[in-house]
């Protein structure tokens, strides 16, 4: 039996079928990762788990213990949500202690575990400060040292990261994932944020209107996408429609689309020449897109538009109208359902 089951949940909203029998296992210690679109259904399961939200059918199991009727004080579950919800009148080290202050425990204890917590998160020289006098990283590392003092057995965290800008959202990413696994605590983490995803999970249940569209590691959803909406979704992925692609060029496929991945397309000014692992198109070069370290190629091969990445070289770069040849291995032509 998993740590975490999740059993033909379905949850409507008046006639908005919401979510639409999700069947899901989480194992303990696990960094699961609910991926997709606004309005698909990720933060309303991660609401039905907290008790915050009833399921209109299912059950919802965690340690092998039906919860699904529980109140969400009786699931000893963290929260992380976007807003950091601090107590402006409170220092740090009092936000961090309110919990342990209601469960009345002792004054010794809640100040061991109030400095053992924010060591762990890095803020230990601002213990005596207040919400208005961190940055909004530091915010959110104080809520995320607010849910783990509780040592919950299920971390959830509700888009966490979507307020914060770029370069402190990379690094946080990386900081949370080290948490997570130095405490290994099982945590749920809700994004729409194909990258962050990437980054920071164990598994990645992508989710589509209601449903869970494609599981697996990062690895696996990003070089195997199973349906054109995970293409899409998951990578810059070439979506081609067969039947197009087969009036440019031999192509074995029964499926009526395939994926292909820019970086996967090799592009030259000169044949290669033909080859059984390879598919080869010869084409002219309509766009051309500077992106630090690579070249985003848009190429015309009889109609069919392809997209091709390479690495940037100061002197290699072709021109617009050039016309070139792409070389694409067999393997990397994904089918798509």
């Amino acid at each position: 039996m998993s740590y975490i089951e999740f059993k033909n949940i379905h949850k409507r909203f008046g006639d908005a079928h919401v979510l639409k029998g999700i069947n899901l296992n989480i194992e303990q210690g696990e960094f699961v990762t609910l991926l997709g679109p606004s309005g698909c259904g990720k933060s309303t399961l991660l609401r039905c788990f907290s008790g915050l939200e009833t399921v209109s059918e299912g059950e919802i199991y965690l340690e092998g213990v039906n919860i699904t009727d529980f109140t969400p004080k009786q699931r000893k579950i963290g929260m992380v949500f976007q807003q950091y919800s601090l107590f402006p009148n409170m220092t740090v080290r009092q936000n961090v202690a309110f919990g342990l202050q209601i469960q009345k425990k002792e004054k010794s204890f809640i100040e061991e575990k109030v400095k053992e917590v924010l060591d762990i998160v890095g803020l230990s020289e601002k213990i005596d400060q207040y919400p208005r006098q961190l940055s909004g990283g530091q915010q959110q590392r104080v809520a995320l040292a607010r849910a783990i003092v509780m040592e919950p057995k299920v971390l959830l965290l509700d888009e966490p990261l979507s307020a914060i800008d770029a370069l402190l959202r990379r690094n946080l990413q990386i900081e949370i994932r080290r948490i997570q696994q130095k405490l290994k605590i099982t945590a749920i983490f809700v994004t729409h944020d194909q990258e962050e995803a990437m980054v920071m999970s164990d598994t990645i249940h992508l989710f589509n209107v209601g449903q869970i569209e494609q599981s697996g590691s990062p690895e696996e959803i990003y070089a195997c996408p199973k349906t054109k909406f995970a293409a899409n979704f998951i990578g810059h992925y070439n979506i081609l429609d067969t039947a197009a692609m087969k009036k440019v060029v031999t192509v074995d496929t029964g499926s009526e689309f395939v994926a292909i991945r820019p970086e996967a397309i090799r592009i030259s000014s000169n044949d290669g020449g033909s080859g059984g692992q390879d598919v080869r198109m010869k084409g002219k070069i309509t766009g051309a897109m500077s992106r630090g370290t690579t070249v985003a190629y848009t190429v015309n091969c009889g109609g069919l538009e392809v997209n091709a990445d390479v690495l940037f070289s100061p002197n290699g770069r072709m021109g617009i109208g050039e016309e070139v040849y792409l070389q694409i291995p067999k393997k990397d032509i994904l089918e798509l359902r």
